[in-house]
């Protein structure tokens, strides 16, 4: 998976119609709507948000990421599993450039939606260009999606404070049709070689604490 944010795929480079996507789901996007507005921060006064809220459900947003062009495709569910899954990965496998790309590589966790081989052989066949790609267990946190997840509770959800669930739906599609205008992939540098490297050190402090 870090060969592949390097553009690398079993020791080759990946050519300019090889793209990698990086895809998980939030779930447990809730509704609340608080029971006074929000008061907006002024001089000497910082925003104030009203604790009391009246429950209208969740939803749960699928996202997939273009980790080297930046882009972002969502589409949104009443809860996640192996159909919004597929939903998704058709959104995403029959728009361009994705619809007439070589290969697609999938960087997915081990989460019930797309877990181990029954998730990679029904992709394979659905879409043969299509590449599952599965992180380790516990590894969730070198997936580029949870990155935009954090963008997207900061700067769309919270304050959390919608009327309904499609209020909550609208707000997450505005962000993403805001977000793709100016799409800027992620400068990542954690590398094979870094991840190597904190091996290496976790194995050294284990053979210490156990001396």
């Amino acid at each position: 998976m870090l060969d592949l944010y390097e553009r690398l795929w079993e020791g080759e480079p990946l050519g300019p119609d090889d793209y990698v996507i990086s895809a998980d789901e939030k779930s447990q996007l809730q509704a609340l709507e608080r029971r006074h507005p929000d008061l907006d921060c002024a001089p000497g006064r910082t925003r104030r948000v009203e604790f009391e809220y009246q429950r209208h459900g969740t939803l749960a947003y699928m996202g997939a990421y273009d980790v080297h062009h930046g882009r972002l495709i969502g589409t949104i569910a009443e809860k996640t599993g192996i159909v919004p899954f597929e939903e998704l990965v058709t959104k995403v496998m029959t728009t361009e450039p994705y619809a007439s790309a070589r290969r697609v590589f999938w960087v997915v966790d081990n989460g019930s939606s797309h877990r181990g081989q029954p998730s990679i052989d029904p992709m394979t066949n659905a879409w043969p260009t299509a590449t599952l790609v599965h992180l380790p267990v516990h590894a969730s946190w070198l997936n580029q999606i949870e990155v935009v997840f954090s963008i997207i509770a900061r700067k769309a959800i919270r304050p959390v404070n919608f009327a309904d669930l499609d209020e909550l739906a609208e707000r997450l599609r505005g962000f993403e049709t805001r977000y793709n205008q100016d799409p800027r992939p992620f400068n990542w540098t954690f590398t094979r070689t870094d991840l190597l490297a904190l091996c290496d050190r976790i194995e050294a402090r284990q053979r210490t604490l156990a001396a």
